[in-house]
């Protein structure tokens, strides 16, 4: 309901406007009242009122006084000035200031209600307006963020130019450029175990960490249940470290506040190219990996030197005991990622020197008993019994144990079998819920306020909650998965109907036709009028 404030100095007007029309009847709230500006202006703060009618001479402070001070805090306010002087000096002021009406005393109710009337139009546009522009800015952001993701990864790829990597970046609005590089990997989340809990702390934290790294000249990439990684550019190796270790001194201060959150970090390499930042990532991903081996808070440097050199002589008496721990596999089982498997089972035994796995009698201690760690966390943890005859877990044969690298596969394989159930298993417990999701996009997926918001409100979900959900059950993010529907609806509409452009986006859920047509060029290619060309060429040539 649209709400007016009056502001007027003589009683009986007041009362006359303020009584004798009838506001509510009309679909108004009359919000307040007050006889001087001064007065006015703190109520119209805490009211915020959509539209202020003020006389222009008042006693303490006049009506153009207090429409420059609430136009300077409140542009969207709409203000009516009432005066019984006609004065084209008052007029222009008014006019410069931005106020919407200048009428002259007396005034009957029905000639004022038609101005508030056509305010409330005028209103009620601009709202709409907003809740757009507020809508596809949250969508842009959402699209941006991954296509930011898609340019980390095909850094990490490599094969790419120096060129191809600088346009990519450059339309996402991102330098790149260096001459020196380094990542830094980082995941932070909650100790609290309830699996539907929406963890406020770690959102506020990853928002901090992102305000941190762009005042250090850091790319941020959020990669979801992966964590974040953060490209740091820098004029030399010592320029980096020194950003680096500033960032880290901030970024512990923030999330050293909370006591039930948990963060580990690995810091790569640095490298003078570009095209090398693959090799300071998995420096990075090597450091990372003790995410898994300790319980403690950090962040560790990718480097021989901290990851602890070879040992060429080793005997199991210098072997780290504390590396050989069930803990540790258990810790991975629950929080790993499948692509991270090698990385950690490689720390693992570089925790007890890089040669362990050659030693015959040690290798065939871990791999039984990472065997038996694994049916426990399985059967127990997961709650699925599994026998010899599922075909899940086979029991190292002498044969396997026998060859380093035959050992080596058998440990990956077995427990990316492990996460594959895991995940299996969570993923039956969330099925239902992102079936009802994908039901609930196939009927409104026209609307244009369908978001991640809305349909987390209709499943019982918070927001990130069924994000994660969403791309581990489709293997698409959400906004990508809704519009790749709805340009599938918009190329059955231009190949099956005569319907203009601007009426498919509208019917797909786009009432921009601007930000429908760059989507589908985007998506697509092609313009829609290419696309409807193309199919009408096809048609043309089966005749």
């Amino acid at each position: 309901m649209t709400k007016v404030f009056l502001v007027e100095d003589e009683y009986v007007v007041r009362e006359g406007i303020k009584n004798n029309i009838d506001w509510e009847g009309h679909g108004y709230e009359f919000a307040g009242e007050a006889p001087d500006g001064e007065i006015a202006y703190s109520m119209i703060q805490k009211e915020l009122p959509d539209i202020v009618i003020t006389d222009i001479k008042m006693p303490f402070m006049d009506g153009l006084s207090l429409s420059r001070l609430i136009k300077a805090e409140f542009p969207w306010i709409e203000i009516i000035l009432l005066t019984g002087y006609e004065d084209f000096q008052y007029a222009r002021e008014a006019i410069r200031i931005g106020v919407s009406c200048y009428l002259s005393k007396p005034i009957s109710g029905d000639n004022l209600l038609r101005e508030v009337d056509a305010l409330s139009e005028k209103i009620e546009e601009k709202k709409q307006e907003r809740e757009v522009a507020k809508r596809y800015e949250a969508e842009m952001q959402e699209r941006i963020e991954l296509d930011k993701q898609e340019l980390f990864r095909s850094l990490l790829k490599g094969g790419r130019s120096f060129s191809e990597i600088i346009e990519d970046a450059k339309k996402l609005s991102i330098d790149i450029t260096g001459p020196y590089y380094n990542v830094l990997l980082l995941k932070i989340w909650s100790t609290r175990h309830d699996a539907f809990e929406y963890s406020n702390s770690v959102v506020e934290i990853e928002n901090s960490i992102r305000d941190i790294a762009g005042r250090k000249n850091a790319v941020f990439f959020d990669l979801n249940v992966e964590g974040i990684a953060l490209l740091f550019r820098g004029e030399s190796e010592e320029n980096i470290r020194e950003t680096i270790k500033e960032f880290i001194y901030e970024a512990k201060e923030v999330m050293d506040k909370y006591n039930h959150i948990r963060y580990f970090g690995g810091i790569g390499q640095c490298t003078a190219r570009i095209t090398e930042i693959p090799m300071s990532f998995q420096w990075a991903s090597r450091a990372f990996a003790h995410i898994y081996l300790t319980s403690d808070n950090g962040f560790l440097e990718g480097s021989e030197e901290v990851l602890q050199p070879v040992n060429e002589n080793l005997i199991l008496s210098g072997i780290d005991p504390k590396h050989i721990d069930r803990k540790h596999i258990k810790e991975f089982l629950r929080r790993g990622e499948e692509n991270e498997t090698e990385v950690f089972l490689d720390e693992f035994f570089n925790g007890m020197g890089k040669n362990a796995i050659k030693s015959t009698m040690l290798r065939q201690y871990i791999a039984m008993d990472l065997y038996f760690c694994v049916i426990d966390f399985v059967e127990n943890e997961i709650g699925i019994t599994l026998s010899d005859s599922d075909g899940y877990m086979e029991v190292p044969t002498p044969e396997v144990l026998a060859d380093e690298r035959r050992t080596r596969d058998y440990l990956v394989s077995t427990i990316r079998k492990a996460i594959q159930i895991r995940d299996g298993n969570n993923s039956g417990r969330y099925h239902e819920m992102v079936k009802e999701a994908l039901a609930y996009i196939d009927e409104h997926y026209a609307e244009e306020d369908l978001s991640l918001n809305s349909l987390a409100s209709y499943v019982n979900f918070s927001p990130n909650h069924l994000s994660a959900v969403f791309k581990q059950e489709t293997g698409q993010p959400f906004i990508k998965y809704l519009t790749d529907y709805r340009m599938d609806q918009a190329k059955e509409l231009l190949s099956t109907t005569n319907k203009k452009s601007n009426e498919i986006g509208i019917m797909v859920g786009y009432k921009d036709p601007h930000y429908f047509s760059y989507l589908f060029k985007k998506t697509q290619g092609v313009t829609t009028t290419q696309y409807r060309g193309g199919l009408q060429m096809e048609a043309a040539g089966d005749i």
